[in-house]
């Protein structure tokens, strides 16, 4: 018997979509909305000062960032499941055309990221905010997840119509936002494994934060272009068939 699991990530969908994925949480962490406010949402979430974050309380740091990152992670992947829920019961044998609708809003998505429609420019998130420290540090990422940036908003909706695209079910909707958190949760771990170097490093990217706001609309761009024209669905069929002919999975 073939594992259920592996088949799902290595479906031809899945393949493509992963990646993809990834990728656009990691632009998101990069983003103007996300990065100049990392140093904040460190000490908030661990509930250290200045003088505690330079003497690298790493424990407190990482488990602070980790119930950050679940938070959010829940959120997002509760999202992702209803929009694969959705895409299962909506996208009928010849939907072809539901591909190229969402194409169309991801590449408006793209130009939004980009700096573009001056009304999705305005940020609506929830003001209230949880306890400074470990026990708020959940909530803020629900938080976190529950609003609406200019910069997070369109790379998380990309990832979402890939989810309703692929139509198949709850699982992959939310496997697929799980890979996205990944993308945006990851480097939040990782500088707090090693705050100094890791806010070190963010002065490089915010010099090139124009540079990387470009990377990522035009990535969605080029995404929203493949599934106008079908290449996406192209790639699919033909990952698909790779798959269920070349690949060989354990018993």
């Amino acid at each position: 018997m073939n594992n259920p699991f592996a088949e799902t990530v290595l479906s031809g969908s899945m393949l493509l979509a992963m990646p993809v994925a990834l990728l656009a949480g990691l632009v998101s962490f990069l983003s103007p909305c996300v990065l100049p406010l990392v140093p904040g949402y460190l000490g908030y979430v661990s509930g250290l000062t200045g003088a505690d974050l330079e003497n690298q309380r790493r424990g407190r740091m990482f488990a602070g960032i980790g119930l950050f990152v679940l938070g959010f992670s829940v959120v997002f992947m509760l999202i992702g499941a209803v929009f694969g829920q959705l895409g299962a019961w909506l996208k009928g044998p010849d939907a072809a055309w539901v591909t190229q609708v969402l194409g169309v809003v991801v590449i408006i998505l793209g130009v939004v990221f980009l700096g573009g429609m001056n009304w999705f420019q305005q940020e609506a998130k929830i003001h209230a905010k949880p306890p400074a420290g470990l026990w708020g540090a959940p909530v803020l990422g629900v938080t976190f997840g529950l609003g609406w940036a200019p910069c997070t908003g369109p790379t998380l909706g990309a990832v979402q119509a890939l989810a309703f695209s692929d139509g198949s079910s709850a699982a992959k909707g939310a496997l697929l936002t799980f890979v996205y958190c990944l993308g945006l949760g990851l480097p939040f771990l990782l500088i707090a494994l090693g705050v100094r170097r890791g806010l070190g490093a963010l002065v490089f990217f915010r010099t090139h934060r124009r540079g990387l706001q470009w990377f990522g609309g035009g990535m969605l761009i080029v995404l929203g272009l493949l599934m106008v024209t079908g290449v996406w669905g192209t790639w699919i069929n033909e990952l698909q068939f790779w798959f269920a002919n070349e690949v060989r999975l354990p018993i």
